[in-house]
Order: C-alpha cells, then sequence, then structure tokens
C-alpha cells in the first residue's frame, strides 16, 4: 500500500483504473487506488463475526496510520460508569498547556468494532493540529453490549470530563464533544442529552461523517452501496448487532436527525464524504440544525470516501482533509470561548 502510493501521479493513476465520477463527483486517485488494493487483498469492514472483523480492523488500522508522528505526551484515564469503569486515553499536545480546550472523542466502528488505538493516530492529529487536549474513549460494543451502553458510556464519560476538567488540565468552558461515523452519531446524542437534561452543554460539536437515522435510507446510500468502502451490506451488519430486536429506531439515541427539538444545540461542524453511503443523512443533519438556528457549517469533500481520517499514513490527500477538520475545531473552539 506504502509503497503504490509512493509512485508518481501518473502511475498511480495507470494503476487505479479509468477516474470514477458518480452523481457529479470524481473520486480522488489515491482513494480508488486504495480500494483497488483493498478488493485484491479482500479487506473489508464486516466479517464472519465481530472478533474476526476487530481483528481485521486492528491490523490494517496500523498499516493506514502515518510513519512518524510529532511527540505528544498521553496517559490513560479510567472513568466510572454505570455499565463498569472504562478505559481512556489523554492526549496532551507538547505545546498545549493547562486550562486548555478538550476534545471529548468518540470512536468510529459502527459500535461493533474500533477502540482507542485504531483512532490513535487520527485523534493525535486532531490535537496537534487543532491545538487542544483530547481523551479517546473504550466504549462499550455490540454484539456483547448492544444500544443502549455505547450511548450510556459516552455520556458519562462527557460528564465525569465536566466534573473533572481541572485535573485532566481543561477549560470546562471550551469542552467538545465529536467522533466518526457511529462515534459522530454518539457525539451528537451527548449534545442533545446535555441540553434536554439541563446539564453542562458541549462548546462544540465535530460531527464526522456522522450516522444520524436508523428509519430513512436517502440517495447517497444506494449511489454507494457497494465499492467506496462502507458498504450497505456492511451498514446492515453494524445495525444487527448494535441495534436489539423490536427496539425503536426512531429513538432519538438512536436517531438524533429524528429529535423532535433540535433548537438550543452547541454549535456544530458537521463534515461528509462525497462517495459515502452516510453522505446525505450527515447533511440532512447539518439541514435540519440550521433550520432549528443552530450555528452549524458543513464541508463536503467531494472527492473522498467514509474512513479518511483513519487513512492519514496513506495519502497527503487524507491528511489535507484531515487538517482541515482540526482547523474547524481549533476555530470553533475559538469562537464559543467565554
Amino acid at each position: 500500500m506504502r509503497a503504490a502510493m509512493a509512485l508518481p501521479r501518473h502511475i498511480r493513476r495507470l494503476m487505479a483504473g479509468r477516474p470514477i465520477e458518480l452523481d457529479g463527483q470524481t473520486l480522488d486517485v489515491d482513494a480508488q487506488l486504495m480500494l483497488r488494493i483493498n478488493q485484491f487483498a479482500g479487506i473489508q469492514l464486516a466479517a464472519a463475526s465481530p472478533e474476526e472483523a476487530r481483528t481485521n480492523l486492528n491490523a490494517s488500522a496500523k498499516i493506514a496510520e502515518r510513519a512518524s508522528r510529532p511527540p505528544m505526551r498521553s496517559r490513560p484515564v479510567r472513568i466510572p460508569a454505570r455499565g463498569g469503569e472504562l478505559y481512556s486515553r489523554l492526549y496532551i499536545p507538547n505545546h498545549v498547556g493547562e486550562n486548555a480546550p478538550l476534545l471529548v472523542f468518540y470512536h468510529g466502528g459502527g459500535w461493533v468494532v474500533g477502540n482507542v488505538e485504531t483512532h490513535d493516530d487520527a485523534v493525535r492529529f486532531l490535537a496537534q493540529h487543532a491545538g487542544v487536549r483530547a481523551l479517546s474513549v473504550d466504549y462499550r460494543l455490540a454484539p456483547e453490549h448492544p444500544f443502549p451502553a455505547a450511548v450510556e458510556d459516552a455520556i458519562d464519560t462527557y460528564e465525569y470530563v465536566v466534573a473533572n476538567a481541572e485535573q485532566l488540565g481543561a477549560d470546562p468552558n471550551r469542552i467538545a464533544v465529536g467522533g466518526d461515523s457511529a462515534g459522530g452519531n454518539l457525539a451528537a446524542v451527548v449534545a442533545q442529552q446535555a441540553k434536554d437534561n439541563g446539564g453542562n452543554l458541549p462548546a462544540f460539536q465535530l460531527l464526522i461523517y456522522p450516522e444520524v437515522d436508523f428509519v430513512n435510507r436517502r440517495a447517497s446510500r444506494k449511489f454507494f452501496s457497494e465499492g467506496f468502502f462502507l458498504t450497505d451490506d456492511d451498514m446492515n451488519w453494524f445495525e444487527g448487532h448494535y441495534v436489539p430486536e423490536g427496539a425503536d429506531k426512531s429513538d432519538p439515541r438512536l436517531s438524533p436527525l429524528l429529535a423532535k427539538d433540535l433548537s438550543g444545540l452547541p454549535p456544530a461542524a458537521v463534515i461528509t464524504a462525497g462517495f459515502d453511503p452516510l453522505r446525505d443523512n450527515g447533511e440532512a443533519y447539518y439541514d435540519a440544525l440550521k433550520k432549528a438556528s443552530v450555528p452549524v457549517t458543513l464541508h463536503r469533500h467531494w472527492d473522498l470516501i467514509h474512513g479518511f481520517i483513519n487513512l492519514l499514513g496513506i495519502s497527503p490527500r487524507f491528511r489535507e482533509a484531515t487538517l482541515e477538520i482540526a482547523g474547524v475545531l481549533r476555530t470553533g473552539l475559538d469562537l464559543t470561548a467565554k
């Protein structure tokens, strides 16, 4: 993978094949080449069992991370939660001091796979370039712990951070929630629950290609149902493990887009990828937040696929897009500072 991505662009284009154009967008050449290599290697998200899928993701995450990274302090943090003690990791960039902004980050992986390690490089990158401390959380995974276990862990973690901000070196007025995919879902849910329960609102929401609606299927899920890393079959597999039989899929803790009242939520940034089955769900949430007069910004990376923040060692294009996300987080926290 690394050798192929280091080749001259015209060679990468030959290896990737003719440009893929769909829904008025052209797929980035490195994303296309990575997908072709994944196809040859048989790499996919879903597997015969959650255990196998986790093993596969743990291995592929190491391949895709950066070979060298700026030095950064980190330490484990144990969080008391209603479902048992949770492991998390606090990242502290060398240029970030005390009383700093802090991002509570929930990893993606369909609520079934993923952990602090699979997202280590992404969280380090965001912390470094946004100039924030970041706490990455290992919430409980399905099917061993189906919905609402992950939601409970996400809420408990956020409330712990608010209550222990000084101990974590964080400014209690500049605590953001964020995550990618399933983690974006959890971040949105945490913000909604904080508002509905009269708790301390996050200063900012960073929602990276979030899943926000288990009820409605929008056009992007059909356009990009297969061949672009996250597939329709993958999404059905994740849902089958996470959502218990008979659960109300319109529950805002599952489908935050379907909440009756989105007004009063903290400022947010919604990030989507053009070639992503979740694209239209994320953008529908942006529209709903905007309609509810929530300060919100949207950026679609037209040429990219789901999961690009976990591919920082593969291509400069993925790093460029994630650098922009870090800038959005930094700006959002600066503008909401009290």
